[in-house]
């Protein structure tokens, strides 16, 4: 499916601030006004990814996206939240994140006890996308929280507030996580998954690859298109020997070297070769893929 272009893209926007304000929509506080993207955020679609979150958020529904690290998931949820013209809270998820770091806590404050909302908590309020990032890496008591809030009830409870909070209905639940990363330890559970609408991602396709990167690090496309070679040769050392192949991320990083005036190679070296293995061997292998484009 091919993706939307202007006038069509800012129809859908003007769209969803229609349907939003429809909804009730309340007017933000300043305090989230620094939550707001002001700017569009470059993002190049691979598919139809836009239109179905657009209608995820219409009818309310959380959204999870899942594919390889350093492919455009965060990029493209921060596209979404400026095309929908929500505040958007990021939550890096990590082991000793706990159900009190996403809802709040009580702290002490001189001599009095007061109470201060967590990410989710302060999204919820205040309508906007609350994004937690590798989902998998959270504990599982703590992923618990948000099944309430995302099925049907739209509800927070706050048990030491003996508080239920409704969400807004302009809030909206995104959570992603990298499959190749999945264990016995480390997965979602089906009651957890099957809450959600579900993007898969990829890297994008060589030349919107190209045009990515170009885009990105201002590199000229043949530069470019020669990165994107590389990253292709990484990524099918994937299990022979390296975790993951190089992300658009990592091509990236090599091009803005590159544009910098560091030499091709030894952009690459530093940004993608040392950054995927310690092995020596590896990284002669990779070197030489290097010496073979630049």
């Amino acid at each position: 499916m091919t993706s939307l272009k202007e006038p069509e893209a800012q129809e859908l926007r003007e769209l969803t601030l229609a349907r939003c304000r429809s909804d009730g929509m309340k007017t933000q506080t300043k305090a989230f006004e620094n939550f707001r993207i002001e700017m569009e955020p470059y993002y190049l679609p691979a598919s139809n990814e836009v239109e179905v979150f657009c209608q995820a958020f219409y009818n309310r529904l959380p959204v999870l996206l899942k594919g390889p690290t350093g492919c455009g998931k965060t990029r493209f949820v921060e596209y979404m939240a400026w095309r929908l013209n929500r505040p958007l809270i990021t939550v890096a998820c990590h082991d000793d994140l706990t159900s009190g770091d996403l809802v709040g806590r009580y702290l002490i404050q001189g001599s009095d006890t007061v109470w201060r909302d967590g990410p989710l908590t302060k999204a919820v309020r205040a309508g906007a996308i609350c994004y937690l990032d590798e989902i998998v890496e959270a504990r599982k008591d703590t992923t618990v929280v948000i099944h309430p809030l995302a099925d049907d009830r739209r509800i927070l409870p706050i048990e030491k507030r003996g508080e239920i909070l409704v969400a807004s209905p302009e809030f909206m639940l995104v959570i992603s996580y990298n499959p190749g990363y999945q264990s016995i330890m480390k997965d979602l559970k089906p009651s957890t998954r099957q809450r959600f609408v579900s993007l898969e991602f990829n890297y994008p396709q060589e030349e919107k690859e190209a045009t990515i990167i170009a885009q990105e690090s201002g590199v000229p496309q043949d530069i470019a298109k020669r990165l994107v070679r590389l990253g292709i040769m990484t990524r099918n050392l994937k299990e022979r020997g390296l975790d993951e192949g190089a992300s658009t991320r990592l091509l990236i990083h090599a091009a803005k070297l590159i544009r910098s005036g560091i030499d091709p190679k030894e952009a690459c070296r530093a940004a993608i070769n040392n950054t995927l293995s310690d092995d020596e061997e590896m990284q002669l292998s990779m070197d030489e893929m290097v010496a073979s484009l630049f």
